[in-house]
């Protein structure tokens, strides 16, 4: 028998929405551990924010700094207005940049000190304190002795793992390039380690005075716990020319 309409609509009525389910709430242990887990990943991004802070944007800065920094030293170099005689020992500008190709192919500015206001530029230092480094303009027998950042803040000797017995080190002057040879390798030491700034680096192997070059950071890499140190000694010294041609281990 055929529905007639009042039927029809009387079958097909949508049937009352159920009222939505009552949201759970949370218990006390929940509430802690979602609290905690929140506090975690906003800590997490607060580290991860340092991290890229001190391992790059250090960087970023110090090399910009360090640019400027050496652009000014050539500057005067080449106007000439440092004189014709060797850099002072006490002088406060940079007295030279350090080639080292087996660490890096970048040229480094050494200025004086080893404090953090001046390695934070993104430069090598040399040692006033605890011992006084020989500078080779001076012409005297010494350990030219050098600290820079191994991580942060320009690096410039991130890489001194790379450097082998044998490598050459050059220091650039206004008037001389001073080539040194690597000899000795001291892969970690204490950081109270001193000795190693010696006149005479006895750690190096070497027991009579010479004309010595150190360098040395932190180690492990992105740590401050010991030191790594890399000696050199002096083969040879080479005028600088018009054109300053770079010795040949720099070409």
């Amino acid at each position: 028998m055929a529905a007639t309409a009042d039927d029809t609509e009387d079958h097909t009525d949508t049937p009352a929405s159920s009222p939505p389910p009552a949201r759970r709430r949370l218990g006390p242990v929940a509430m802690v551990v979602s609290f905690f887990g929140e506090l975690l990943i906003t800590a997490g991004l607060v580290l991860a924010l340092f991290v890229a802070y001190s391992l790059w944007w250090t960087n970023v800065v110090a090399d910009r700094t360090a640019a400027k920094q050496a652009d000014e030293v050539r500057d005067n170099w080449a106007k000439g207005s440092d004189g014709d005689g060797p850099v002072s020992f006490d002088t406060k500008d940079g007295i030279g940049f350090l080639h080292v190709p087996a660490m890096s192919g970048d040229e480094i500015l050494v200025e004086k000190g080893t404090s953090m206001k001046v390695l934070n530029d993104g430069v090598a230092g040399y040692y006033t304190d605890p011992v006084k480094a020989a500078l080779p303009t001076s012409g005297k027998e010494g350990n030219f002795s050098l600290a820079a950042h191994r991580d942060g803040h320009g690096a410039k000797f991130h890489g001194i793992h790379k450097i082998e017995k044998g490598d050459p080190i050059v220091f650039e002057t206004k008037d001389k390039w001073y080539v040194y040879k690597t000899f000795a390798i001291l892969p970690e030491t204490s950081k109270y380690n001193v000795d190693v700034l010696s006149k005479i680096p006895k750690e190096s192997g070497r027991k009579k005075a010479g004309h010595y070059i150190t360098l040395t950071t932190c180690t492990p890499v992105y740590t401050s716990t010991y030191r790594y140190i890399v000696w050199g000694e002096l083969v040879r010294t080479e005028k600088v020319d018009s054109d300053r041609t770079p010795p040949e281990e720099l070409r």
